[in-house]
């Protein structure tokens, strides 16, 4: 009997898109495989599959293309969204992205459109998905100017714990960097991959957030020479330690 998994897994291993953007496409009857519009949960063999329909976009389905795995790094620059259509026309990061064929970059993790650095992207939904899983403890490094009154009290504040809509949260570092009068910058680093967290945890404590960079993610950091909106792939050391760092070969 030929091996079945859910049709969500197969698409996100083979680089169609994250699990969670496929299932929500699966939700909506936007996907088929083989012309057959597809049902959330449903499972196949990976051997009767030959065309998979996303979004009106057909593609032939090779098994052989499982084993191709990239990963790159992309500065983003401020202004740009981390999304793959926007209705009013504004910057997308996917539009300085190097192009594909039958795969899609999956962005691992995002950054607002008022912040700025390291973005990682990949064609393996299971990387991306273990990645941004917060069991897997990812640290994330950002860094961070802000506008306020700084003491000790603050920084007992920002390393012990803040109380946001959503529960306790903290940061697992607090660097000082430099700085004079009330404008100063930090080294952060968070291991919680919430909405705005960065930002919502300053704000807890008074301080205007005026620059926001992520300069770390894992042991992934961004280069001085990448200039924003520029894009380089990983090397083979770096991308075997992001699989080991979550389990996958």
């Amino acid at each position: 009997m030929m091996q079945q998994e859910k049709i969500q897994k197969i698409l996100a291993n083979y680089g169609y898109g994250s699990r969670r953007y496929i299932e929500s496409l699966i939700k909506l009857n936007k996907i088929k495989i083989n012309d057959q519009t597809v049902g959330i949960g449903q499972r196949m063999s990976l051997i009767t599959i030959k065309t998979v329909t996303i979004e009106k976009t057909k593609y032939s389905f090779k098994q052989n293309n499982y084993h191709i795995k990239k990963v790159i790094l992309y500065n983003k620059p401020e202004g740009e969204l981390c999304t793959r259509k926007d209705y009013q026309n504004r910057k997308i990061v996917f539009d300085k992205l190097p192009c594909l064929h039958n795969f899609k970059w999956i962005n691992i993790g995002r950054l607002d459109i008022n912040s700025c650095g390291l973005l990682l992207f990949t064609t393996d939904g299971q990387l991306a998905h273990r990645l941004m899983h917060p069991s897997f403890n990812i640290e994330k490094i950002y860094k961070v100017r802000v506008y306020g009154t700084f003491n000790y009290d603050c920084y007992q504040k920002l390393k012990h714990g803040v109380y946001l809509s959503d529960g306790y949260t903290c940061f697992n570092k607090v660097i000082f960097k430099y700085g004079t009068g009330k404008n100063k910058w930090f080294h952060v680093s968070i291991f919680e991959g919430k909405n705005r967290i960065v930002r919502r945890i300053w704000n807890k404590l008074g301080f205007k957030v005026s620059k926001l960079i992520r300069i770390g993610y894992s042991d992934v950091k961004l280069p001085n020479s990448l200039h924003p909106g520029q894009w380089m792939k990983l090397n083979d050391v770096q991308i075997n330690e992001l699989y080991k760092r979550v389990n996958l070969k």
